[in-house]
């Protein structure tokens, strides 16, 4: 553990040594009271929609708050964006994406927070209290286990509803709020990846080589995203192969030198092996996945799985954990399913754990006589990553989320009206 400041006050010393989930909900039930709380009954129907959250920060709640816009107001949605949330030590907000504003919404309007309920208290807390009056609330919330922890309840009381992005984190908020919960899977298919024109060359890799890449960020909880387990199936796959690289895509690196260490502790001395931390723009990121010849996504849990999802409409063949939501999306028929085991939750830092919870360990003999299969294999390659942009598509479309606005009253104009419709906050296209 490392060393408390000495210029810490003794009561924020002895605060820091109460266990994390303690902390968590106790800050989370303190500011779930003084938060405003929206009317007890949300009106019929709804002029639009309010789409608040990271709006403005790299990470997956604010790519799927980008996402649900966008498609929003291409279907004739009237659309505004908000900037919501707790600020992150460290991180910037980028002000062509940060202009949403609650004096243009208008009365009525329901929102849609991107706000994950432990945070939820605190992040109303800075909008004003007279955005909640008069109008639905919802909360998107992301979670990656069977179960929630207790720092999740006191959030209840601020929503009227709740959007899930699978049917697995529904099932784990079904309890919470019985009969309010709606599956509304990230509309990736209708804001599809445009990558750079950018090859491997730019990148720094061979041309004539097997490319693997295992893209996560750090801010994702490093033991959920298993990258030692993938690091593991790829040495049993190739050893140093020098035909055959690794890429591993580093998102957020600065938020954990910790996990860093351990990252690069593990890959020192593999030649065949390259780390990328840089922040990449994202068409500059899609083309590095569309450089590659396989995606490979050992988690232990999603939510959702957007890099999964993201290269399959990429036409890259994915390789991922058969287990949790990426399951509703990806199956032998399109990608590649691992097969696993279920052992208990064990997150270091404490946030991924709940009474009883568990998730998956991937099988990397599995995943590593798998890697080797398709690596010699470029005329399976090509067939799965077919199938997997056509499934993609099919399966992440805007469905789900015409249905769950039309469900709150708002009038979902004919696609004929909808070119003469569309409105939407300045920066909303981003």
């Amino acid at each position: 553990m490392a060393a408390e400041p000495l210029s810490l006050h003794p009561l924020h010393r002895l605060w820091r040594r109460l266990p994390a989930s303690r902390r968590r909900l106790w800050l989370a039930q303190a500011a779930s009271i003084l938060a405003p709380k929206p009317d007890r009954a949300p009106p019929a129907s709804a002029p639009g929609l309010v789409v608040a959250g990271e709006i403005a920060r790299a990470s997956g709640l604010g790519e799927v708050a980008r996402l649900i816009q966008s498609a929003s107001a291409r279907s004739g949605v009237a659309t505004w964006l908000l900037e919501a949330g707790l600020p992150v030590p460290g991180e910037g907000r980028s002000a062509d994406l940060a202009r949403g504003s609650d004096t243009a919404i208008p009365p009525a309007a329901a929102l849609l927070l991107h706000v994950n309920a432990p945070v939820l208290p605190g992040a109303l807390l800075r909008l004003p209290r007279s955005l909640l009056r008069g109008r639905r609330v919802i909360g998107y919330w992301a979670w990656e286990l069977q179960t929630v922890p207790p720092s999740w309840h006191p959030a209840c009381r601020l929503v009227h509803e709740v959007w899930a992005p699978s049917q697995f984190t529904a099932r784990a908020l079904e309890p919470l709020l019985p009969g309010r919960v709606r599956v509304v899977p990230p509309p990736v298919a209708c804001s599809p990846p445009v990558p750079a024109r950018l090859g491997r060359e730019q990148f720094g890799l061979p041309v004539d080589a097997v490319v693997v890449l295992v893209s996560f960020s750090l801010a994702s909880a490093f033991e959920r995203k298993n990258p030692l387990g993938a690091l593991a199936a790829f040495r049993k796959a190739f050893g140093n192969r020098s035909d055959r690289i690794l890429v591993l895509k580093v998102g957020h690196a600065g938020h954990s030198e910790a996990d860093m260490r351990v990252l690069r502790d593990a890959v020192a001395g593999q030649s065949n092996i390259r780390l990328e931390t840089r922040i990449l723009p994202r068409a500059e990121s899609h083309a590095l996945t569309a450089s590659c010849d396989i995606v490979l996504s050992l988690h232990r849990s999603e939510g959702f799985g957007l890099v999964p999802a993201e290269a399959m409409l990429l036409g890259r063949p994915v390789m991922a954990t058969g287990w949790s939501a990426t399951t509703e999306f990806l199956d032998a028929g399109c990608g590649v399913p691992v097969g696993f085991r279920l052992v208990e939750a064990r997150d270091p830092r404490g946030i991924f754990e709940a009474a009883g919870a568990v998730w998956a360990e991937p099988d990397t003999d599995e995943a590593a006589a798998a890697l080797r299969t398709l690596a010699d294999d470029p005329d399976l390659r090509g067939r799965l990553g077919r199938a997997g942009r056509q499934a993609a598509e099919r399966r992440l479309g805007a469905g789900p989320l015409l249905a769950a606005l039309a469900g709150i009253g708002i009038d979902i104009p004919s696609p004929g009206q909808a070119a003469g419709s569309h409105r939407d906050s300045p920066g909303a296209g981003a």
